[in-house]
């Protein structure tokens, strides 16, 4: 049997609007001289970012299938979609069903134990997505992607070589054969052109599944994130400068428990209800909500009996896990826990007085000030946008760090509080950039739950 060919494949793919206007770009090289081989990239409608990552993994192996036909080939394939290196690794279970058929097609282009899988930073991976990114504005323009028109090779980083992949042999003339034999499959383009790759060429590609909402968990940064394909964030009226993909914080409040209908004070200084039945409901509804849109990447809760049922919920059906913060639980309401608003004003009137009036003011009993709350929480805030710079995240977690989050993005006081409504199981979001500054986006959104 003849030495297997060592090739790389580096993919991306983006979606603006997750699900919105979508595409992919792959890239093939040689390992040994680190030489591009083939290009492709794609329009393809509207899509999830996760569907566009994986159907940019799908054209980079056909790629490499149609480059050398007849050859053993041993691929390593880079890509900074960690959902698509984990799972096409084995180590992440696909649940969705729109991820499920894409992995399907991957996984029959090439033996699984030719390919080989590599989280690679966006930094690293900035040829495949600008021919993703490409693809995207030709499909704005109403065109397809041209591979004679595009740049994308002029932004790619200085690769790292895979060591130990067996002698180079004659890899130079390889690689300049393998283009003329897909020139000529092409059409008879000029040697040294880079060629497109139509990933619809693989096995059982007859049916497009990116058109529809489609993934386990969210999109990556690069053309995966939500805003990373957009023009750069605007900070007030002033053209940020380009701070790359932000920490998103979507921001779920639980669902309801017994005491949330009866607006009774509950925070983490002794009660702590579990999930009524219309706040299992509410979960399970938001989960929904978050598998269709794929855009959650990582999962960090409230140790709350209350948020980690709800994160639970989204959790079990993104196939992701749930860290524990404990900067996120609510307040210590102290002696006012379990009561409600009305009781605590006829027992504890001056304490409530004060407390609305001061963020430095103390429950009843020796619980937490509004003071006390967003020191915690901003502490929580910088421990999650250092760990997760780039990624989106869902923040399983209460009224209050919900609105502390918020307000400490507008510069608001701590009074701007009493004015946000946050209904059970609704939506709120806050970009954090690498400048400090934040954006946010969204406010108790319960359109999920209708």
């Amino acid at each position: 049997m003849s030495a297997a060919r060592h090739l790389v494949v580096e993919a991306d793919g983006g979606s603006r609007g997750n699900p919105g206007p979508a595409g992919y770009g792959a890239v093939v090289l040689d390992a040994a001289t680190g030489e591009t081989l083939a290009e492709a990239a794609e329009y393809i409608g509207v899509a999830t970012n996760n569907v566009a990552e994986y159907r940019g993994l799908i054209a980079g192996l056909a790629a490499a299938r149609a480059l050398f036909p007849d050859e053993v080939l041993d691929v390593h394939v880079r890509m900074d979609s960690k959902l698509v290196v984990e799972q096409m690794s084995g180590r992440w279970k696909i649940k969705h069903p729109d991820m499920k058929p894409l992995a399907a097609r991957a996984a029959a282009l090439l033996p699984p134990s030719s390919v080989t899988y590599e989280w690679i930073p966006r930094a690293r991976n900035k040829h495949a997505d600008r021919l993703a990114n490409e693809a995207m504005d030709a499909g704005r323009d109403g065109r397809q992607w041209e591979a004679s028109a595009s740049t994308a090779e002029l932004d790619a980083p200085a690769r790292t070589p895979l060591p130990d992949r067996g002698p180079p042999g004659d890899a130079a003339a390889g690689a300049a054969k393998a283009r003329a034999a897909l020139a000529a499959a092409r059409g008879g383009a000029e040697e040294g052109t880079l060629f497109a790759v139509d990933a619809d060429a693989s096995p059982g590609s007859g049916s497009d599944v990116s058109a529809g909402p489609g993934s386990d968990v969210s999109a990556e940064p690069g053309p995966t994130d939500t805003t990373a394909s957009a023009p750069a964030p605007q900070v007030g009226w002033a053209a940020a400068p380009d701070l790359g993909a932000p920490a998103t914080f979507v921001l779920l409040r639980h669902g309801e428990t017994l005491l949330t209908p009866e607006k009774r004070f509950s925070g983490s200084g002794g009660t702590d209800p579990a999930l009524s039945a219309i706040g299992r409901d509410q979960a399970a509804r938001a989960a929904a909500h978050f598998a269709a849109l794929g855009t959650i990447q990582e999962i960090v809760s409230s140790p709350l009996r209350r948020c980690r049922q709800t994160a639970a919920a989204v959790a079990d059906r993104l196939g992701l896990d749930v860290r524990v913060e404990d900067g996120l639980r609510e307040t210590d309401f102290g002696a006012w826990e379990g009561l409600t608003f009305g009781e605590v004003r006829e027992r504890y009137g001056d304490d409530l007085t004060a407390w609305l009036a001061s963020p430095e003011a103390v429950p009843t009993g020796g619980g937490e000030s509004f003071a006390a709350v967003a020191d915690r929480v901003a502490a929580a805030r910088d421990r999650l946008t250092a760990r997760y710079a780039g990624r989106t995240v869902l923040l399983v977690t209460h009224v209050t760090p919900i609105k502390t989050l918020v307000r400490l993005a507008l510069e608001a006081p701590a009074q701007s509080m009493f004015r946000m409504e946050l209904s059970a199981a609704s939506i709120s979001t806050v970009a954090y950039y690498g400048d400090g500054n934040a954006s946010v986006r969204l406010l108790n959104d319960t359109s999920h739950l209708r």
